[in-house]
C-alpha cells in the first residue's frame, strides 16, 4: 500500500446537511388562474451548485414553477426566496437568474460570437471584458471554430450549445433550462446530456431543468422531483427515486416497473409479504412501517431485477410461474412478456449475453421469474 493516504471522496449532498442554507426556498406557493389550481401550496428547497430536475407530465405544473422563478409569473398564495430574499418585486431583468428556452431564440443575422456577447453588451460591460468573456465561453463548449458563423449554419446541438453559452456569459446564480434538449434527436439527445452535466459541474451554476424525460432526469440530475397535479409528490436523488419509489404513481412514472397488486399476509422488520393470486407463492419486498396485515399493497419490482428459468428454482422465496406471451429484441437486452394462468402480464428483462441462436427460451415456453425480498418495493398509496 502507499504511504500516501487517500483523500476521502466528498459526496455532493447539501440537502442531507441541517446546517446547509437553501439557494432557492419555496414556501407554501400556490398559483390559481381563475378556477384553475397550476401549483398547489407547494415548498421545496433547491441547494447552491445543484442539477435539480423538475420532472412530470404535461400540465403538471413544472413550466409554471420555472415561470416563477425566472419573473414571469407571480404566485397567488406563498413566497419565493433566492439567497433569502423574496423575489416577488424583483423584475426579471433585475434577478440573477437567468433561461434558457427550448427554441433557443438565437439571432439569425448576429454571429455566434455577437449572440453571446448579446447580454453583455446591453449591460455596458467594457470590450476587453467583453472579449475574454466571449472566449471563455466559447471554449466552455468548444465552439472557438464556430465563433465567426451564424446560427444557421451550425448544426441543431452546436445551436444549443450558443445558446447555453450566452445564458451562462453573465455568470448568474441560477440558470433555468426549459426542455432544453427537445428539439435534438436521440442519440444527439444523449450526448449533450453528458456535456450540459460536464459544463453545470465547471462553472458551478445551480440548474433546474423542466423535462418529461425521464432518462433525461435520471442522467443529469443531483435530485428530481417528480410532479403531478401542482403537487410534488416525491423529491429525492434518481437512484431513490428508482430503487426505493414512495408511491406507485412514482414507481409508475419512472421507468418500466411490473406492479402486481394483493393483500398483505405479514409484515416484518422492514418487509411486508403480499398473497396475490391463487395457485401463486406470496411475494415479499421491502415495506414501510405504514404497511399493515390484512390491508390492500401493490408490490412494485422493475423487470431488470427478475430471473428467469425453464425449471423452478430452488431456495428462492419470490417465485411466480407463467409462459413466455411475447419477446422483444432490444440489442443489448430482451424483454421477456410473461403471462400468469389467472392472464396477468409481468416483464422480465435479461442482458443478451449470448448470440440469439444460442437461447434457450422462446415463446409459449413455460418458465418460472424469480427476484430477491430487497428488489421489490411494496407499496400502499
Amino acid at each position: 500500500m502507499s504511504d500516501t493516504a487517500r483523500a476521502p471522496v466528498c459526496v455532493f449532498a447539501p440537502w442531507d446537511d441541517i446546517q446547509a442554507k437553501p439557494l432557492i426556498q419555496f414556501q407554501n406557493v400556490t398559483k390559481r388562474w381563475g378556477d384553475f389550481t397550476a401549483i398547489d401550496d407547494l415548498s421545496i428547497d433547491i441547494y447552491a451548485q445543484e442539477f435539480f430536475a423538475l420532472l412530470g407530465p404535461s400540465g403538471c405544473g413544472k413550466t409554471t414553477m420555472m415561470r416563477m422563478l425566472a419573473g414571469f409569473e407571480t404566485p397567488t398564495e406563498g413566497k419565493i426566496l433566492i439567497d433569502g430574499q423574496n423575489v416577488a418585486p424583483i423584475p426579471p431583468n433585475k434577478r440573477a437568474v437567468n433561461m434558457m428556452f427550448q427554441s433557443y431564440a438565437l439571432f439569425p443575422h448576429l454571429s455566434v460570437a455577437d449572440n453571446i456577447a448579446f447580454g453583455l453588451k446591453r449591460d455596458k460591460m467594457p470590450t476587453d471584458q467583453i472579449t475574454a468573456r466571449i472566449e471563455e465561453m466559447l471554449s466552455l463548449v468548444q465552439l472557438n471554430k464556430f465563433a465567426n458563423r451564424k446560427p444557421h449554419q451550425i448544426s441543431g446541438g452546436q445551436r444549443q450549445r450558443v445558446a447555453l453559452a450566452r445564458s451562462l456569459a453573465k455568470a448568474p446564480k441560477l440558470l433555468l433550462l426549459d426542455e432544453p434538449l427537445g428539439a435534438l434527436d436521440k442519440k444527439l439527445r444523449q450526448d449533450t446530456q453528458f456535456e450540459l452535466m460536464d459544463i453545470q459541474e465547471k462553472t458551478g451554476t445551480t440548474f433546474v431543468i423542466v423535462t418529461h424525460d425521464q432518462e433525461e432526469a435520471m442522467t443529469v440530475a443531483s435530485r428530481i422531483a417528480v410532479m403531478d397535479h401542482g403537487k410534488i409528490i416525491q423529491v429525492d436523488t434518481p437512484a431513490k427515486i428508482y430503487e426505493e419509489p414512495r408511491s406507485i404513481y412514482v414507481a409508475d412514472f419512472i421507468g418500466d416497473v411490473n406492479l402486481i397488486e394483493g393483500n398483505v399476509s405479514r409484515t416484518t422488520e422492514g418487509h411486508a409479504t403480499i398473497s396475490w393470486a391463487e395457485g401463486q407463492n406470496e411475494l415479499t419486498g421491502i415495506a414501510r412501517n405504514d404497511i399493515i396485515p390484512g390491508s390492500v399493497a401493490t408490490l412494485a419490482v422493475r423487470p431488470e431485477k427478475l430471473n428467469i428459468y425453464t425449471s423452478r428454482p430452488k431456495d428462492q422465496s419470490n417465485v411466480i410461474k407463467g409462459k413466455v406471451l411475447d419477446i422483444a429484441y432490444l440489442g443489448n437486452m430482451s424483454t421477456y412478456v410473461i403471462e400468469t394462468p389467472t392472464g396477468q402480464q409481468i416483464k422480465a428483462q435479461v442482458a443478451n449475453t449470448r448470440r440469439i441462436q444460442r437461447r434457450q427460451i422462446t415463446w409459449e415456453d413455460k418458465v418460472w421469474l424469480s427476484f430477491t425480498e430487497t428488489a421489490g418495493v411494496v407499496l400502499n398509496q
